[in-house]
């Protein structure tokens, strides 16, 4: 009942959602939102002891500039590229709405199965453009950039990246049947897994520490990856970097 709720309010903004408007100004709107939490904390760090006790790396700091540049990076390849793809998709694959809700255990199922099958692409994804030099060099080495992570630094990626992983998210809901409103709370959480990847901070409240037996990395798990360069090529999970011998721990 609460989820055909939630959907019967979604259908009273059929016309928002059928537009060009929305698929637009979705992702970096979601984006942004997340990450201006973070943002004020960096900001804080600096001033406020009971912020930086929470830093992966305590001695970073971001500044101005560095903000600058990595939301610079990002509207430019949303604006030039992302964009006009976004756009394409639209007209090519219209919106249907069905008027039932999905089942609660259908989505939960969905969401999960759309997250690990994410994870999967972007672990082979990854650990092959680190252990090419031709990749990375070309493609990869923007996003290393930054070897202390930030919250901006998330999608401070160059074309090919912002476009590899754009694809596989956006695939993967379709290829599993997605119902519409399964498909948003993928992309919500998927934005939001991957902002607190990169956020730099290990809270009492962060994901990692709400799934048990050390099966989801988190920021700590990411950060050293940003650190070390040669392990934890997974986003999110740990299985792959178990199985492939790449996982690093603290």
């Amino acid at each position: 009942m609460l989820l055909q709720s939630l959907w019967d309010y979604i259908l009273g903004h059929s016309a928002l959602l059928s537009s060009p408007f929305f698929p637009v100004l979705f992702n970096p709107c979601v984006y942004i939102s997340f990450s201006l939490p973070f943002i004020v904390l960096d900001l804080l760090s600096p001033h406020l002891a009971w912020v930086r006790r929470y830093k992966i790396q305590g001695e970073s700091q971001i500044s101005w500039t560095t903000m600058g540049q990595c939301l610079g990076l990002f509207f430019y390849n949303y604006v030039v590229y992302l964009f006009h793809m976004i756009l394409v998709n639209w007209y090519l694959r219209p919106i249907s709405l069905p008027a039932q809700a999905p089942e609660s255990l259908r989505l939960v199922w969905d969401v999960l199965a759309c997250l690990l099958l994410f994870d999967f692409q972007y672990f082979f994804w990854h650990l092959l453009h680190h252990r090419v030099p031709w990749l990375y060099r070309t493609f990869h080495k923007v996003h290393h950039k930054h070897t202390s992570t930030s919250v901006l630094t998330t999608q401070y990626s160059g074309v090919w990246e912002t476009l590899s992983l754009g694809f596989f998210a956006s695939i993967n809901p379709y290829l599993m049947g997605c119902h519409p409103l399964t498909e948003m709370l993928f992309y919500v959480l998927n934005i939001w897994l991957s902002v607190e990847d990169h956020c730099g901070y290990d809270l009492p409240w962060a994901t990692h520490r709400l799934v048990p037996f050390g099966l989801y990395g988190g920021a700590p798990h990411h950060d050293l990856h940003h650190l070390k360069f040669k392990s934890n090529f997974a986003p999110y999970f740990t299985h792959w970097d178990r199985l492939f011998g790449t996982l690093h721990e603290h």
